[in-house]
């Protein structure tokens, strides 16, 4: 019989503190970073100056998740995923079968938040009803209530997982609900306690649409938006609340309430919007000529081709061929699928004449919510939640990895743009 996770984790922590500590005390003091002026009144970009074990986006390679590429991970599910980046291992089938029940068992959803949600404005934005959904929860912290009744810094991680566990399990039920509220569609599904987190979470959407391939969409999306390092807004803002000792509902909310500004999780949806521009522009399809013609337009205006270049990466999103080909093999025809196709064969090679442009390539957004408009769903607004019901796994678990290891709460040093003028050698 396979070990519970929290044996396992048990187990894992043991060696990484041990293997943290000594690391520590053998090369505290190295220097990895030197940081300029520009970078520090230009948010912080490119300075190395955060820990996080579960993910890493090198710029020539893009997504890898504990040591493993995302384009190698793309054949998994979300619990299978969840249960990697919480110990570093894919999960064998008994393992997957105990970490499965173990959600199961958590999927029902305390009524008030039902109550909540349906009592809250009907034009409120879906990420607010996440946000505040997840947040009146928080009287059912685990953490919460055994911090209060005092518990060794050891045991932190312990109750944060449980904290994980409780959240991850629900989430899939209350992003659906919010669908069905927000947009008129019905009577809300209640889980089944039988299916898996995705399947029940397509289950409880009630799109007509829905079938095996949007299932298998869902199953990429998830598994695709799950981590992407520790800086990002949404990571290093529910890393930086939870650096409090604020327990995980806190901190996931926040980590939402970052994932919700336009900079951050609305990209695909600037895509599509452009995609969808461009069609209408052209009535149809347009050819590689006419977008061609409008990419020129767009750039001398100063304004940029949504889902094109990307913070970090200087090569092709591995995500986005991984969506890429999904759109290949599943809808190849689809109008708007064919302008992305189209768009893409386009726009590198004229990012690539400008000098400034360090990545010409598409990100991940440039071809998600084309896919998302294909099977049905599209409310623009509401793409933002499935992205937060992904991204909410890695945040879970580096937030346990955070209290397994004892970091200790962010505090960077500010200083004053008069101070910063001081240190210019003349």
């Amino acid at each position: 019989m396979a070990a519970n996770i929290f044996d396992t984790m048990a187990h894992k922590i043991e060696f990484w503190r041990s293997d943290m500590s000594t690391f520590l005390k053998e090369s505290g003091d190295t220097k990895v970073s030197d940081v300029s002026i520009s970078q520090v009144m230009g948010g912080m970009r490119g300075v190395t100056s955060l820990w996080c074990d579960t993910s890493v986006v090198p710029k020539e390679q893009g997504l890898i998740i504990r040591g493993k590429p995302v384009k190698d991970l793309t054949g998994l599910n979300a619990v299978q995923v969840f249960y990697l980046l919480l110990t570093g291992d894919i999960p064998t089938d008994e393992e997957y079968h105990e970490f499965s029940v173990c959600l199961k068992i958590r999927k029902f959803v305390p009524y008030y938040v039902w109550e909540i949600l349906k009592a809250m404005p009907k034009d409120s934005h879906p990420m607010t009803m996440l946000s505040t959904a997840v947040l009146a929860m928080q009287k059912e912290s685990a953490f919460a209530h055994h911090y209060e009744d005092g518990i060794n810094k050891s045991e932190y991680w312990r109750y944060t997982l449980e904290d994980a566990l409780n959240i991850i399990a629900k989430l899939p039920a209350i992003a659906a609900a919010i669908y069905r509220l927000r947009y008129e569609k019905g009577e809300l599904i209640q889980p089944d306690p039988d299916m898996r987190l995705t399947e029940d979470f397509v289950h409880m959407l009630g799109l007509d649409a829905s079938g095996e391939d949007f299932l298998k969409l869902m199953k990429l999306f998830l598994v695709a938006h799950s981590d992407h390092e520790g800086g990002n807004v949404s990571s290093f803002t529910s890393a930086i609340v939870n650096s409090a000792l604020s327990d995980l509902y806190y901190s996931i909310s926040a980590g939402f309430n970052g994932l919700a500004g336009p900079l951050h999780g609305l990209a695909n949806q600037e895509a599509l919007k452009w995609i969808l521009d461009v069609m209408k522009r052209y009535n149809g399809t347009p050819s590689k000529a006419q977008i061609e013609e409008l990419v020129n337009e767009t750039l001398a205006a100063g304004q940029v081709i949504p889902g094109y270049g990307h913070a970090v990466l200087r090569v092709v999103d591995p995500r986005f061929e991984a969506f890429y080909e999904f759109g290949k093999l599943h809808c190849p025809e689809d109008p708007v699928f064919k302008t992305v196709v189209h768009t893409f064969e386009v726009v590198p090679e004229i990012l690539k004449a400008i000098p400034k442009i360090q990545n010409p390539w598409p990100n991940v957004d440039a071809v998600t919510g084309s896919l998302l408009h294909h099977y049905g769903l599209r409310e623009f607004s509401y793409y933002t939640v499935i992205f937060a019901l992904s991204r909410s796994i890695g945040l879970a678990s580096q937030a346990v990895m955070n209290r397994a290891l004892g970091t200790p709460i962010v505090r960077p040093k500010s200083v004053t743009t008069s101070w910063l003028k001081s240190q210019v050698i003349k």
